[in-house]
This record gives structure tokens, C-alpha cells and sequence, in this order.
């Protein structure tokens, strides 16, 4: 039985490398705000880095991904600035 036709059957596909890569790498920066937050005690950089940790599970694609994940970033470096 191919397990990989069976899923796109039922409509589940598998993401591309490139939203692979970009939810690794928002995840890392993500904890390394919260991280840093947490630290310096800033809550609205500690909580864009939990934002930046959890939200590639809500979103579908791969252009929203970037486009959301460069936003929080965007965010947490004008809340350090």
C-alpha cells in the first residue's frame, strides 16, 4: 500500500523545503526572543517569541509564512530598538 497516495487522496500534502526551512529558522529566532525576553524581562519581545515559535502550525502557505514570520521579526527588532 503507498502510503504517500493515500494521504494526497485524502487531500493532506507535504509541505515544500522551503516552508521546512523557514519554520525552522522563525522557530529558532522566535525562542531565542523568548529567550531573551525573559531574560531582560521585556513581555512584548518574550511574547512575539512564542508568536514566532507557534505560528507556522496556523499557517498554509509558504509565501504567508515568510510574510508573517519577517513581520514578527520586524517587531521584536523595534521592540529591542
Amino acid at each position: 500500500m503507498d502510503t504517500l497516495a493515500t494521504l494526497q487522496s485524502m487531500g493532506l500534502t507535504l509541505p515544500s523545503p522551503a516552508y521546512i526551512v523557514g519554520a525552522i529558522l522563525f522557530g529558532i529566532l522566535g525562542m531565542a526572543a523568548y529567550w531573551h525576553g525573559k531574560k531582560a524581562q521585556r513581555p512584548r519581545t518574550k511574547w512575539l517569541g512564542v508568536a514566532l515559535m507557534f505560528y507556522p502550525y496556523a499557517v498554509p502557505s509558504t509565501w504567508l509564512l515568510y510574510l508573517v514570520g519577517l513581520g514578527l521579526c520586524a517587531g521584536v527588532w523595534f521592540d529591542l530598538a
